[in-house]
């Protein structure tokens, strides 16, 4: 009986929280036009300072776009396909026109069959060509499970290398333990070593790469314009999408703290708060599924400037969340019904970019 009316109160203060989280309908859409139409699933962006667009596509590819044409990448690392893991995220070293690395996430089956986990590469970028491929970091144990492989990528300010990884689907085990890994925010220095002041350096029995753990998927990655910290979301399970303030050593809770529940309706956790781990900035109930983010600081969408966008890959949609200092103060939805949103990301033109799985890469027009 206590187990039911459990469930009860829990489906309660998940109907609350998605009532109090409503995401409105703008009264007039902004629309977009289709740059690169043949990219099934296009899932990061970034770009160079001539405007030169870098997309990964998930099933292993590279592309450079400009000027309408599109032009394939050689030598693009070896990656396995599998469920939720491919070729993931792409970053540009900050430093790209004086270096000329490339980072890259992707799943690797390290030669070993059907297992896989999350790898961190950078290479060499001359023209079209990739050279010099180093492994930057490999989260181990391979494993079977096909979910889970976070992973996005992000400088800050003194070229510390940031990327995710998911909980792999081992949710009782990797993130709330730092001797594994998975459900994990990382960082390393852009060669791959170890930075001195890194929160476990020196811990025994840790992996000294991490800087926060408590994660469960987070596939998106920014640093703030101002602030200039690390913002990232994470998906939930059924309920519970979020979105974290990354500060070193920090848990942010997962699975021992969630507003969400399991996908068979049951209860996951009774907790959504305890001492010594970190509330979200804002949590989505029901869950969006949220994939890709970006902060707009362009004078091209005054509508859109100083706050966050979120692609849904669930609802198929765009997510304005509009920021007050660090609290999202109103959710609207943006391209409606336009495909699951992967990416999004501002260029260096200030033109906003998205990746829309079945669509390709497409640029959102400004209102006139």
């Amino acid at each position: 009986m206590r187990k039911g009316i459990l469930i009860l109160l829990m489906a309660v203060a998940n109907l609350s929280c998605a009532q109090e989280n409503n995401v409105q309908e703008v009264e007039k859409d902004f629309e977009y036009e289709v740059l690169i139409s043949d990219l099934e699933i296009p899932w990061g962006i970034d770009f160079f300072q001539d405007g030169t667009m870098i997309v990964t596509e998930k099933e292993g590819s590279v592309h450079l776009f400009k000027d309408g044409d599109l032009t394939p990448v050689n030598n693009v690392p070896e990656v396995i396909v599998k469920g939720q893991g491919g070729l993931l995220d792409v970053r540009l070293h900050p430093d790209f026109e004086t270096n000329s690395w490339v980072y890259f996430s992707f799943a690797t089956n390290d030669g070993d069959g059907d297992l896989a986990n999350t790898r961190i590469v950078r290479a060499k970028l001359s023209g079209n060509n990739l050279s010099q491929t180093e492994i930057i970091y490999t989260a181990k144990p391979l494993t079977d499970k096909p979910y889970h492989f976070g992973s996005r990528i992000e400088f800050d300010d003194e070229n510390y290398l940031y990327f995710s990884v998911g909980d792999r689907g081992n949710r009782d085990e990797n993130p709330q333990d730092i001797t594994r890994d998975g459900g994990k925010i990382y960082r390393l220095n852009d060669d791959g070593s170890i930075p001195s002041s890194n929160p476990f350096v020196g811990q025994d029995d840790a992996k000294e790469a991490i800087f926060s753990y408590g994660h469960r998927n987070p596939q998106g990655m920014e640093i703030h314009p101002e602030t200039r910290k690390i913002w990232t979301h994470e998906h939930g399970p059924k309920g519970g999408d979020e979105i974290n303030i990354i500060e070193p050593g920090k848990n942010y809770g997962w699975p021992v703290i969630s507003y969400g529940i399991n996908y068979d309706g049951t209860i996951l956790t009774e907790k959504t708060e305890k001492e010594g781990m970190e509330q979200p900035l804002m949590h989505w109930t029901p869950s969006i599924a949220p994939s890709g983010m970006t902060f707009v600081t362009s004078d091209k969408y005054p509508e859109l400037k100083g706050h966050l966008l979120v692609g849904s890959l669930k609802f198929n949609y765009l997510e304005l969340c509009e920021l007050e200092g660090n609290q999202v103060i109103n959710r609207k939805r943006l391209l409606k019904n336009s495909g699951r949103l992967r990416s999004v990301k501002q260029g260096t033109d200030g033109f906003i970019y998205a990746g829309i799985e079945g669509v390709g890469v497409v640029r959102i027009l400004p209102k006139s």
